[in-house]
């Protein structure tokens, strides 16, 4: 199918027809002509008040736990979330079961994805069965598509191993990632270590943690000159600590997941358990730490940090519910709602669209005419109500259901496949 975009504005620093209203011809997957008052008789025509377009947008971040869990979410129900919330691109954790730890498990990833609209990159896992004693299959998973490994959910605690890691993945030029988390320090905390967790009366989840195992990680990246990658983040201490690395010219980049910069710990005092997600959202000064890192660049990335879980596990009491919260669908929304006024949308658009695909050494996406089409449309002005009745994913752990929410993902092209909301 043909399809002519009218007056849409672009969203793209690499593309000469930045912020400006442009029509948009796609033929066959291609866009074929950018200009003022193209026709084209056997094209569909989209529109929207205030029609903005950007590169495909792509998810570092987000979970689908297929095979194993699928009443929670299977590959196909989360790549028609991620493409409901404009993404065109995601990659995704290991941590399924049987885990994806050797190349068959990847093989069925690519497999039960093969012709979605969205692109899906599977990571690998760096230890076997993500128990972080033996470094798993890494050269044959890199060899069947795994994009990068890391244990997910799941922290490499033992030194030893994220070391070996980072010198064996630099034989291929891999990536790793680690969720920073010393479970010594984090133990069995719930929220954030703070007022709030006190006035609450739940155990807190001290920054120290997270803090801690970046800056392990940070050492270990500077003995091997490997390249790592680390998230989500979510203190100050976090950012400041990254920063000093990149200075260095260190081989790190990191990210954040879009709840904590949307929400503080203060979210909590209703003890909604969809709030509950980890990284835990911290303080005001987290928050603002966090945004003022995307400005300067030492953050890169905003992931939507996906986790879908089953009722079960979310309607109990704060302390026995899981982590988690399914943040593909509203991903925009959040940000649009909650977070437009203070972090530019150039700087949202480039965290989603150029730095993860750069980090994961995957093509940038240029907006010019002769190039594959892989967009995301959205309007920024439109509203948007998250109901239960429409969602895609299979799980409904998200505190926004049933809420009028500022913008609205209109759609993806990827190349001749669309998805259309």
């Amino acid at each position: 199918m043909n399809l002519l975009l009218r007056n849409a504005t672009i969203v793209s620093k690499s593309s000469s027809f930045n912020e400006q209203q442009v029509d948009i011809l796609i033929e066959k997957g291609v866009i074929t002509k950018m200009g003022k008052n193209l026709k084209n008789s056997s094209a569909k025509e989209i529109s929207s008040k205030n029609l903005h377009v950007s590169a495909g947008w792509f998810d570092m971040r987000c979970l689908f736990p297929d095979p194993g869990l699928e009443h929670k979410e299977t590959i196909e129900s989360g790549l028609n979330a991620a493409a409901a919330g404009g993404f065109t691109g995601v990659a995704t954790l290991p941590n399924t079961f049987p885990v994806r730890s050797s190349k068959s498990e990847i093989l069925y990833a690519l497999k039960q994805s093969a012709n979605h609209v969205v692109n899906h990159f599977p990571y690998g896992a760096i230890s076997d069965n993500i128990e972080g004693n033996n470094l798993a299959e890494l050269f044959d998973m890199n060899k069947a598509g795994a994009i990068a490994f890391t244990d997910g959910r799941k922290t490499i605690t033992n030194s030893n191993l994220m070391l070996i890691a980072l010198l064996y993945a630099n034989g291929f030029n891999g990536l790793i990632i680690n969720t920073p988390n010393d479970r010594n320090i984090s133990q069995e905390g719930k929220v954030n270590e703070g007022i709030i967790s006190t006035q609450l009366g739940l155990k807190g989840l001290p920054a120290l943690a997270e803090e801690l195992m970046i800056n392990r990680d940070l050492f270990l990246v500077e003995y091997t000159e490997g390249k790592l990658h680390l998230g989500p983040i979510s203190s100050q201490k976090s950012v400041d600590l990254i920063k000093q690395s990149l200075k260095l010219g260190k081989q790190v980049s990191c990210e954040v997941s879009i709840m904590n910069l949307a929400f503080t710990d203060e979210a909590l005092v209703e003890f909604d358990t969809n709030f509950k997600v980890f990284p835990p959202l911290r303080t005001s000064t987290d928050q603002k730490a966090l945004i003022k890192g995307l400005k300067e660049g030492t953050i890169g990335v905003i992931s939507s940090n996906h986790m879908p879980e089953n009722i079960e596990n979310k309607d109990v009491e704060f302390d026995h519910a899981a982590f988690g919260v399914t943040a593909l669908e509203t991903f925009y929304n959040i940000y649009q709602t909650y977070i437009s006024s203070k972090l530019p949308l150039s700087t949202f658009v480039e965290s989603i669209t150029t730095n993860p695909r750069k980090i994961l050494g995957l093509p940038d996406i240029h907006l010019e005419e002769g190039k594959a089409a892989n967009l995301t449309l959205f309007d920024p002005d439109e509203t948007f109500v998250y109901q239960k009745t429409n969602r895609k994913s299979l799980s409904t752990n998200n505190p926004l259901f049933d809420q009028k929410l500022k913008g609205k993902v209109l759609g993806i092209i990827n190349g001749s496949k669309s998805f259309l909301n």
